[in-house]
C-alpha cells in the first residue's frame, strides 16, 4: 500500500483509536521535505500523514505562481508517484489549517475537484482537509463545518475541525496565549450535537488544551491533556442520556472515546504530556517546527563545516561537490527523516504499519 484509499485511511484511524497510538502528521513545503517524511515513516515501519499548510501549499507552486490549489495538486501528484516506492507503509495526504479567508481559494475547490474524481470512479487526491474555525465564534465555526462535512462525504474525504484557539504563530496567523486556549466539555457536546459522531460523516476534532504553535522550551506551554479526557467522558455520557439525539443509545465507540482527536502545537511538550493526550484518544499529532529545525540544522552544519568549499572566497572557485544542492540536501533529508522516526516512536505508531 502507498497513498491511502478512503477505506484504508478509515482503517488507519480506527486502528490508532483501538490501539492507543497516534500518527505523526508531518508538514512539508518541498519535494525534499516530502521525501524526508516518506523516508522517516519507512524507517520507522509506521503509517502516517503528510500535510501542507496554507503557506506551504502556495510555496509548492513556486513563488512567482503562489497558488494554493496548484501547489496542493502538485504536492499530491509528486507524493502519489514517489510513494509507490514505499509499498510497506500507507500514507495519507492532508491540507492543514485552512482559515475562513482561504476556504474559497483552497479547500472548497479541492473538495469540488475530489467530488468530481469520485463521481468519475476515481479515488480522491487528498484523504482529509482541515477547516480552522478558531478565529470565528463556535456557532459560525460549526455552521461552516456542517457544510464542509457534507462536501467531504461526497469527496470521500475526512474533515478535521479545530475547536478553540491554538496560541503562538503558524504561517503568519497568531493567537495570544491566554484562557481561550482551553476548550470545554460543553464545547464537545455542542460539536457532537451539530456534526454527529460519525453517522453524518467521518471527522477529526482538534480541541485545544493549552496548545501553542512554534518553538518553546519544555514547561513553557501549560498543557492540560486531562481536559481531553473530560471532553470524551462528557460526550459519551451525553450520548447515553440522549442529549446527542443523532447518536442516542450508541455506546460502541473505539476504546469508549467518541472523538478521534488531533493534537496541534506539540513542540515543547513533555513526553508524558504527549502520552497522556494520546491516551485520551488523539490519533493525529501535527509535527512541523521540530522537523523544520532538523532539516535546516543539517544544512547549517554542512555550510559551516565546508565554508571555504561552498563559497568562492578571495577569487577561488570553491568545491562543486559541496555546493551541489544534492550534497547538503541528502544530509538535510536524513536529519529530518530521523526526527520523523523519533515522532513515530514517541506517538507509538512505529512498527505498526498496517499489512
Amino acid at each position: 500500500m502507498t497513498i491511502a484509499t478512503p477505506e484504508r485511511y478509515a482503517e488507519m484511524l480506527d486502528a490508532a483509536r483501538r490501539g492507543g497510538y497516534a500518527y505523526p502528521a508531518i508538514n512539508v513545503t518541498s519535494t525534499q521535505t516530502l521525501n524526508a517524511a516518506l523516508q522517516g515513516f519507512a524507517e520507522a515501519e509506521s503509517d502516517g500523514i503528510i500535510q501542507v499548510s496554507v503557506g506551504g501549499s502556495a510555496y509548492f507552486s513556486g513563488q512567482s505562481v503562489n497558488d494554493r490549489v496548484t501547489g496542493s495538486l502538485a504536492f499530491a501528484a509528486f507524493a502519489h508517484e514517489v510513494a509507490k516506492k514505499y509499498p510497506n507503509i500507507t500514507v495519507a495526504l492532508h491540507t492543514d489549517h485552512c482559515a475562513k479567508q482561504y476556504l474559497d481559494e483552497w479547500v472548497r475547490p479541492l473538495l469540488a475537484h475530489e467530488a468530481d474524481e469520485v463521481a468519475h470512479g476515481k479515488e480522491p487526491t487528498f484523504q482529509s482537509h482541515m477547516w480552522d474555525g478558531s478565529t470565528v465564534p463556535l456557532d459560525e465555526n460549526l455552521d461552516i463545518a456542517e457544510e464542509l462535512l457534507d462536501k467531504s462525504v461526497k469527496a470521500h474525504t475526512v474533515l478535521e475541525i479545530e475547536i478553540g484557539a491554538v496560541g503562538g504563530e503558524e504561517d503568519g496567523h497568531s493567537h495570544e496565549i491566554n484562557d481561550k486556549l482551553y476548550s470545554t466539555p460543553a464545547d464537545g457536546v455542542k460539536v457532537a450535537q451539530r456534526l454527529g459522531l460519525g453517522e453524518r460523516g467521518r471527522y477529526m476534532a482538534a480541541f485545544t488544551f493549552g496548545n501553542v504553535h512554534g518553538a518553546y522550551k519544555p514547561g513553557f506551554v501549560k498543557l492540560r491533556p486531562d481536559l481531553l479526557g473530560d471532553i470524551q467522558r462528557e460526550v459519551a455520557t451525553a450520548v447515553v442520556d440522549g442529549r446527542i439525539a443523532s447518536a442516542a443509545g450508541a455506546v460502541d465507540f473505539p476504546a469508549g472515546k467518541p472523538f478521534a482527536l488531533v493534537f496541534h502545537g506539540g513542540s515543547g511538550s513533555r513526553p508524558e504530556e504527549i502520552a497522556e493526550a494520546v491516551s485520551h484518544g488523539v490519533v493525529k499529532m501535527n509535527v512541523d517546527t521540530d522537523t523544520q529545525y532538523a532539516f535546516t540544522r543539517a544544512v547549517a552544519g554542512h555550510m559551516f563545516s565546508h565554508y571555504d568549499a561552498v563559497l568562492k572566497i578571495d577569487g577561488e572557485v570553491g568545491n562543486k561537490k559541496f555546493y551541489d544542492p544534492r550534497s547538503w540536501g541528502r544530509e538535510a533529508e536524513t536529519s529530518m527523516a530521523a526526527r520523523v522516526v523519533e515522532a513515530c516512536q514517541e506517538l507509538g505508531s512505529a512498527g505498526k504499519a498496517l499489512k
